[in-house]
């Protein structure tokens, strides 16, 4: 009788017993942790099945948000074109369903460093760059007071130091090549937009040179006046200084907090020219001489634009025979000079433009058509006229075959 007194209060006692943790009670949690273990290992592919079998089978987990988090990081970890464009893709859709959770930010991170591992050296596509500066752009506007702020800063000082310095080989290209249109519209959204470029101050001098080319004294007066100014211990400031004394402009004193940031920049150990030079055999960009310290640009590229100065890039169809290279300038309202004030360009103008003046406008399309002729032949077909100069035909198809080679 007491045995079986004891035997029916044991089963009832064991009801009351809580389920203990990781058995069959709490299955989500079980796939949890396997998946995670095996993510541990480099088992990606395996723990993101198990984690994608939690989201489809247990919507209402508590592990709903993890699960997600986790199957992006593995992605980022496994790395590749198509992993870190599938991390992408997933920590999307993790701030689309849960934009409130701490997490967030460091999805938001991640997007921009996915971005920002696959770009290229600044001679080449810039597509992954811009991408990666919108997003470190959109971490640093929506959580500004994430403890990962100052990391996403130097990142984005890096990806501008990319973008800037393409242009400015671009720009280059064009600066020794006395194409001063194409040349200054480059280095002037440089200038307005990346003034913490290494070499911004180095921009700044070529845009006064080619105002002061054009006689545009005023203008180049206030890019001299930014060196001396905004980059005071350039080794172009003093350079500056002597251009405003020769234009009578007053020479500004230098900004302190200017000054106070290119001397700690001038503190930094940076890579020596051997280091630099050996960094060309690697697939990632160097960003070695990117600013340590100051404000990055959180202007969109989308949105910026420079309001002041602006360069004409079509070009001047019917200008006269002395117009230059077609450098046209607009300063606010103030309309620089004639073209003639700019210095002429290096290259003689093709004959092909010239060509049409030759021809004969006085004779018939098809003089040599007999009269009687049942067909008429059209006035399209008669051969163009040569040119008048055998020498500047070869120089237009050398330029012709130069356009084909450099896309720009």
């Amino acid at each position: 009788m007491a045995f079986g007194a004891t035997l029916l209060a044991g089963c009832f006692g064991k009801k009351n017993v809580a389920p203990v943790a990781g058995t069959s009670a709490e299955p989500d949690k079980v796939l949890y942790e396997k998946a995670t273990n095996d993510m541990k290992h480099g088992r990606y592919s395996i723990g993101r099945l198990a984690l994608q079998t939690l989201i489809n089978t247990y919507p209402d987990s508590e592990f709903l948000a993890k699960a997600k988090l986790e199957i992006a990081r593995s992605y980022y970890k496994e790395g590749g074109t198509a992993g870190l464009k599938q991390s992408i893709v997933e920590c999307k859709d993790f701030i689309t369903f849960f934009p409130f959770l701490d997490e967030a930010a460091d999805c938001q991170l991640q997007i921009a460093m996915a971005h920002y591992r696959q770009m290229e050296k600044p001679d080449r596509d810039h597509a992954e760059a811009v991408q990666a500066e919108a997003e470190f752009q959109t971490f640093l506007e929506k959580y500004p007071n994430s403890p990962l702020r100052p990391q996403a800063e130097q990142y984005l000082r890096d990806v501008q130091e990319i973008l800037a310095e393409g242009n400015f080989r671009v720009a280059s290209f064009y600066y020794v090549r006395a194409a001063y249109r194409a040349a200054g519209a480059r280095l002037i959204e440089l200038t307005n937009r990346y003034p913490l470029y290494s070499e911004a101050d180095q921009a700044n001098w070529m845009l006064g040179q080619i105002y002061e080319k054009g006689e545009h004294n005023e203008i180049a007066a206030r890019y001299y006046s930014r060196i001396v100014k905004d980059y005071p211990l350039s080794h172009l400031a003093g350079d500056a200084k002597a251009k405003l004394v020769k234009f009578g402009v007053p020479v500004p004193p230098p900004d302190p907090t200017a000054l106070a940031r290119m001397q700690r920049e001038q503190s930094i150990s940076r890579p020596g020219m051997v280091k630099r030079t050996m960094s060309v055999l690697k697939t990632s960009p160097d960003v070695s001489t990117a600013a340590r310290n100051g404000a990055p640009t959180m202007t969109p590229a989308s949105e910026s634009g420079d309001e002041t100065i602006g360069f004409s890039l079509q070009p001047n169809v019917g200008a006269a025979p002395s117009s230059s290279i077609g450098n046209t300038a607009a300063v606010e309202t103030i309309t620089p000079g004639s073209p003639d004030a700019l210095p002429p360009p290096a290259a003689a103008t093709p004959a092909a433009d010239a060509a049409p003046a030759t021809t004969d406008s006085t004779q018939p399309a098809a003089s040599s058509t007999p009269a009687d002729s049942s067909t008429t032949q059209p006035a399209s077909t008669t051969p163009p006229a040569a040119p008048a100069d055998k020498s500047q035909e070869s120089t237009s198809k050398k330029k012709s075959g130069l356009r084909k080679m450099i896309p720009f």
